[in-house]
């Protein structure tokens, strides 16, 4: 069965580090392009960051930038996102997506939408106490 496992969430206080995982299994994912959404309670799931196949390019949004690092791990099939100064509006529920049907994809417009994914994982729970 080819799917996504998030892991890493908890429970941690405003200016604390949290480090989630996602790995696949099933199928390797090394030349497919990922993110990261987060979904908060009566909120539209958001972008928060995406690295390309290869790790040459990343992406992220405003209100994470300079906070949050996502990375991958091809040879263990493996996407990580470091949080660092966390903050309460970062609670949510952190999912991770992989794009299957266009390997190696890029464009300038490339890689913010949800719609671009196809696989996602359950997501893990983020909680930032003030």
């Amino acid at each position: 069965q080819v799917q996504l496992v998030e892991s890493g969430g908890g429970l941690v206080q405003a200016g604390g580090s949290l480090r989630l995982s996602c790995a696949g299994s099933g199928r390797n994912f090394s030349t497919n392009n990922m993110a990261w959404f987060r979904q908060a309670p009566g909120k539209e799931r958001e972008f928060v960051a995406f690295v390309s196949w290869n790790a040459e390019s990343t992406l992220y949004a405003d209100s994470v930038q300079g906070r949050f690092t996502v990375s991958r791990d091809n040879a263990k099939n493996t996407m990580y996102l470091s949080m660092d100064s966390l903050k309460p509006e970062d609670t949510a529920v952190y999912y991770c997506a992989v794009d299957r049907r266009r390997p190696k994809a890029f464009g300038p417009y490339y890689g913010r939408t949800s719609s671009e994914y196809d696989l996602w994982g359950q997501g893990t729970q983020v909680a930032v106490s003030s």
